[in-house]
């Protein structure tokens, strides 16, 4: 019998993300994906700031206090779903299947966003960033308000 560490660790993983996406689907994925932007966003700012001698602690609650008026919003976002999704239920004749519209639009956004942050922070931390990049990532948030504003 193999007792390969490696191979037992890999297959918990594997075991782990596997569950989580037959729980949560693609929206637990972009959940997921938003959460760590915030994080990476939130680390790589202060790292940031301690470069440049600035990192001060009323800064950083700021920054949490920002994170969590967004956590405020992306509820917002999915309890108004919700709501859409149980009216056009019981609306007799409406031919619509709605499940989300709003969450989705709101996460993708954030992610741009942070995306952004973080690659400002990125830069602050002397890192080049390909100017492409920041074209594509403000190119993406713009269709994305786009798209939101026509809905």
């Amino acid at each position: 019998m193999d007792n390969n560490i490696f191979l037992m660790v890999k297959a918990a993983i594997v075991g782990v993300f596997g569950a989580f996406g037959a729980a949560f689907g693609w929206l637990g994925w972009l959940v997921l994906a938003w959460v760590a932007c915030m994080v990476i966003d939130y680390i790589s700012g202060s790292s940031a700031a301690m470069k440049a001698g600035q990192w001060s602690s009323a800064e950083a609650r700021s920054g949490i206090w920002h994170k969590g008026g967004m956590i405020v919003v992306v509820i917002v976002a999915a309890l108004a779903d919700a709501v859409l999704g149980m009216v056009a239920a019981k609306v007799p004749g409406l031919p619509i299947d709605y499940t989300v519209l709003l969450l989705p639009v709101v996460l993708v956004w954030y992610i741009l966003t942070e995306l952004g942050s973080i690659l400002e922070n990125a830069a602050a931390m002397g890192a080049p960033v390909p100017d492409f990049l920041i074209r594509v990532l403000a190119s993406a948030k713009e269709t994305v308000e786009d798209a939101a504003g026509e809905a």
